[in-house]
Order: structure tokens, then C-alpha cells, then sequence
């Protein structure tokens, strides 16, 4: 398939394929007249690609899936070194949300207590009727 086909079946744009490919992440061939020709591996590898990128992966991290897939494995998170990166990245999402729990407690308390200051301190405004 040509670019254009594999962009519109992957879901993504044809300038995205070629940065994919400067990025050595996407193989095309090339016919006799230059244009880049696609077989149905790369439609999988380019699925593989925009599914880690959409959960925070960045291309670094996403070399081992694809050369996992390229290597026949029917899914790019079966090999050790994507195991791997699935560890790292698991371990930074658990980080980052034991940051957030830190973050929610203090504004929770910081809430709280200027709830309490401010029922303290800041008189009611009086209605008409009061």
C-alpha cells in the first residue's frame, strides 16, 4: 500500500508516517518510480505505535515494541526489552501518582483550613431582611 492508504487506515497523517520513518520506526520499500510502498506489518507497527504514544510513551521507549513486532512476535510487548520499559514506565506512573496523593492531601488541608478562617474571620453579609 502507498502512504496515503496506510495514513488513512492507521488513523494518522502521512507527515506523521514519514517522521515515524526519519525516526526509523517505519520501513517502507520503494517502488521502481520512488514512492513508498508499505506491507500490512507496518500497519501494525504504526497501531503499535500511535496505542504507546496515546498512554504517554515517547519514541525511545517504543523502539523495543517495535522491534519486537519485527522480529515476528505477534505482539510488541513480549520481549525482555519491552518488558523492561513497561517496568520503568509502571514504576514513573506509580511515582507520579504517589506525588498527586502528596499534592491532594495539601490542598485538601489548605482548603479546609481556609474554610475554617475564613468562617472565623470574614463576617456574614447581612441581608435586607436580617
Amino acid at each position: 500500500m502507498r502512504i496515503g492508504e496506510l495514513a488513512e487506515r492507521a488513523g494518522t497523517s502521512t507527515r506523521t508516517l514519514r517522521y515515524y520513518e526519519t525516526q526509523g520506526l517505519v520501513r517502507p520499500r520503494r517502488s521502481a518510480n520512488g514512492y513508498r510502498i508499505y506491507d500490512e506489518a507496518e500497519l501494525r507497527v504504526v497501531h503499535e505505535i500511535r496505542a504507546l504514544l496515546a498512554v504517554g510513551f515517547g519514541l525511545d521507549d517504543i523502539r523495543p515494541f517495535v522491534a519486537c513486532l519485527r522480529e515476528g512476535n505477534s505482539s510488541g510487548d513480549v520481549c525482555p526489552d519491552s518488558v523492561a520499559v513497561l517496568r520503568r514506565k509502571l514504576a514513573e506512573v506509580d511515582d507520579y501518582l504517589d506525588r498527586l496523593g502528596v499534592v491532594r492531601r495539601q490542598l485538601h488541608d489548605q482548603l479546609a483550613h481556609a474554610i475554617a478562617h475564613r468562617e472565623a474571620t470574614c463576617p456574614r453579609k447581612r441581608n435586607r431582611s436580617d
